[in-house]
């Protein structure tokens, strides 16, 4: 498979780029994908059961932060001075070799922080343990890509991590395209857009059915209502893409001259600092650039939430985040209770997200930062209306007799024994 792989890579290559070898290009890349996406199922198939040892983290925190990078470049320091926690450095590559977590706290928030061994070219693959470190990649909310300021300009160190993130499937700092696409029993392939198609080529229908055909996919339904390229084509109709935000940190600029720092900083998503010298980045418990750029970039929310004729609760906020459930008055009721939003009737809500204050809103309203929130429930009366009351009492019901039945025949095995 990798030699068929690099033979279509090299087609890709040699292939000029226009309109007329559009859906010859589209071909091959549905292939390539295709023999990708079977090497990876083939290679994390095959491993045992131990081979992850090290890697299984609890999740912790209100999200979660990977830290992704080449060996040497300054992740193990770096978790130090987010989170205070020890992980261990030396001046040796692969000095860190399984997961080191660690929670950052920020406004509030608890921030589990993923400290990962460095990863090199081929990581895809499996090569230096890439595969393990890969899927806690994936398993995160965000990822931060840490680079060595001073080897940048040699290595291209940014581009190689990025091709072997997105070989697993990881798009980063993109959204998922506008395409609606679904699978059917029959009726053959029905394409269509709302939008003109200047990406397909000169008969996009065709390319698109050609695509499909790699796939062994005859009957579905594809609609496009923006102008997509064959790569993202090809990322809908696979359906396993993971889209994440990612925050590129150059670290060790205090080795490269000013131009090259300013060149660097007008990176897209990218902060330049040293954790040495402290540039952008104070300790655990102090702001700093770093911090608040995690923060913005994880969509994080923080919600005070209040009782009626009481104050709001400042001290502990509720933090939402919009890669998890989303920043709604619904995501903060499952965020502090299901009988909550089983009860719910309406919140009052005081903060930007309000047009005025208090504004009544209903459980689909979005909520800003440092909103307070009162959340009103159902009367009783108001709950015996309720269509599923009878049902929800009897469960209410069940469920206590069946608790007092359990430690009834408790105390009878004890008495026995």
């Amino acid at each position: 498979a990798m030699e068929k792989i690099k033979e279509i890579e090299a087609e890709v290559a040699r292939t000029q780029k226009n309109k007329a070898t559009n859906y010859h290009l589209g071909t091959l890349k549905a292939k390539l994908a295709k023999l990708r996406n079977d090497l990876l199922v083939e290679q994390s198939g095959g491993g045992g059961g131990g081979s992850s040892e090290g890697f299984d983290v609890a999740r912790l925190g209100d999200a979660r932060v990977a830290f992704i990078g080449f060996p040497s470049v300054g992740k193990s320091t770096l978790l130090g001075e987010l989170t205070g926690t020890d992980s261990e450095v030396a001046d040796y590559e692969f000095t860190t070799l399984t997961c080191i977590p660690g929670t950052m706290r920020y406004k509030g928030s608890k921030v589990q922080v993923l400290d990962l061994p460095g990863i090199i070219e081929g990581a895809a693959h499996g090569k230096g343990r890439g595969k393990e470190v890969i899927a806690c990649a994936r398993a995160s909310d965000a990822i931060l890509i840490v680079l060595d300021a001073g080897k940048e300009g040699l290595n291209r160190h940014r581009d190689i991590l990025e091709q072997e993130l997105e070989t697993v499937g990881i798009r980063l700092n993109k959204r998922p395209p506008d395409v609606t696409f679904s699978k059917k029993m029959t009726g053959g392939i029905r394409f269509a857009s709302t939008v003109e198609l200047t990406k397909l080529g000169p008969d996009p229908e065709k390319l698109a059915m050609q695509i499909m055909r790699e796939y062994k996919i005859s009957n579905a339904d594809i609609l496009a209502r923006e102008d997509i390229s064959v790569d993202e084509l090809i990322d809908v109709i696979v359906g396993n893409r993971q889209y994440m935000p990612a925050l590129y940190f150059y670290n060790k600029i205090d080795t490269i001259t000013i131009e090259e720092v300013d060149k660097l900083a007008r990176m897209p998503h990218s902060l330049v600092g040293s954790v040495k010298k402290n540039y952008n980045l104070k300790g655990p418990l102090e702001n700093d650039e770093l911090k608040a750029m995690m923060w913005e970039y994880l969509g994080l929310t923080r919600i005070y939430t209040k009782r009626k004729g009481q104050q709001p609760d400042l001290s502990e906020p509720v933090v939402l985040s919009t890669i998890r459930k989303g920043t709604t008055v619904k995501a903060l009721c499952t965020n502090v209770s299901t009988q909550m939003l089983r009860d719910y009737n309406f919140a009052l809500v005081w903060g930007k997200s309000a047009k005025h204050s208090p504004q009544r809103c209903g459980l689909s309203h979005k909520l800003h930062d440092e909103d307070v929130v009162q959340i009103v429930t159902k009367t009783n009366s108001q709950q015996k209306q309720d269509k599923k009351y009878q049902a929800t009492v009897q469960g209410f019901a069940d469920k206590y007799h069946k608790k007092k039945f359990d430690a009834k025949k408790k105390k009878q095995s004890k008495l026995k024994t």
